[in-house]
């Protein structure tokens, strides 16, 4: 499945689901009205997506000037891979992490964290950027992009529709459609996690194939996995708080803030999966570069 068919296909589900939740909480008025937020959504979700996700966390443009070091890593991948250059942000946590954005090659972005760059080295550093450039390469970055802004935008609307309910302001519309508010009730509960399921949908996998794709174009595996096992350590220590909507984009699973309902809800692969991949022997075995 190509992933331009992905994309229409998570639009043409996250619409549906929009239009469900307009329905159980207002009738045929409210499917319509859900409706046209969802074109308005789809819209900003192409769009606007990738500036949502870097100002969800903070995330600063930075010039070659100002980091030389990652800059020379990424314009000299992207040369090789005949990628346009990515533009360059910055994260202000001591997490270390990354994740690329934009709707294609020519509108992406990198952003690293502060952490990442103090705790990996330029090998490991590379591992990483190549990564996320394999992201871009793929066509990954618009699908998990748009499934940051719909899952969130579906979780703050029925989050919005449940306080409506509890704060009685949807009192007499229930009592008018009878059986209609328990129908509300249930769709302001299984909506946020349909539509975090859909995003998980779109998720797991491209993993794999980003850190295939990062080693193929450094030839070092052991660097990307070396950075993976580092990552991961030092994010049970400092971990990045993200919220479910968006963690999928990081190439480390970041903290959920406590929402965890075990594997169903994870965004990434095992990590010790990954080195495995990456190094042909289980990750007990291994052993980061120090």
């Amino acid at each position: 499945m190509n992933n331009v068919f992905k994309t229409t296909l998570l639009l043409t589900v996250m619409t549906l689901l929009f239009m469900a939740v307009g329905r159980a909480l207002g009738g045929q008025n409210g499917m319509l009205l859900a409706l046209c937020f969802a074109a308005v959504m789809n819209f900003i979700s192409y769009f606007f997506s990738d500036k949502i996700a870097l100002a969800t966390y903070r995330a600063q443009a930075v010039s070659r000037e100002d980091l030389p070091r990652v800059y020379n890593i990424v314009e000299r991948l992207a040369q090789k891979v005949g990628l346009p250059t990515p533009k360059v942000y910055v994260i202000p946590t001591d997490s270390p992490n990354a994740f690329a954005t934009g709707r294609n090659p020519q509108h992406a972005s990198v952003a690293v964290t502060q952490g990442i760059l103090n705790l990996l080295n330029d090998e490991e550093l590379e591992g990483v950027i190549a990564h996320e450039l394999g992201h871009v390469r793929n066509r990954d970055i618009l699908i998990s992009s748009i499934a940051a802004t719909l899952a969130g935008a579906i979780t703050w609307l029925a989050s919005v529709a449940k306080w409506g309910m509890i704060f009685g302001g949807m009192r007499g519309e229930r009592e008018e459609r009878g059986g209609g508010g328990v129908a509300a009730i249930i769709m302001i509960f299984l909506a946020p996690l349909a539509a975090i399921l859909i995003q998980l949908a779109v998720s797991r996998s491209r993993e794999y194939g980003a850190d295939d794709t990062g080693a193929h174009w450094t030839g070092n595996p052991y660097a990307l996995a070396s950075a993976l096992a580092k990552i991961d350590a030092y994010s049970r220590r400092a971990p990045l708080v993200a919220s479910p909507s968006t963690a999928h984009l990081f190439i480390i699973q970041p903290f959920l803030g406590g929402f965890s309902f075990g594997n169903l809800f994870s965004t990434h692969p095992p990590t010790a999966k990954r080195i495995e991949r990456l190094t042909g022997r289980p990750a007990e075995f291994f052993q980061p570069n120090s």
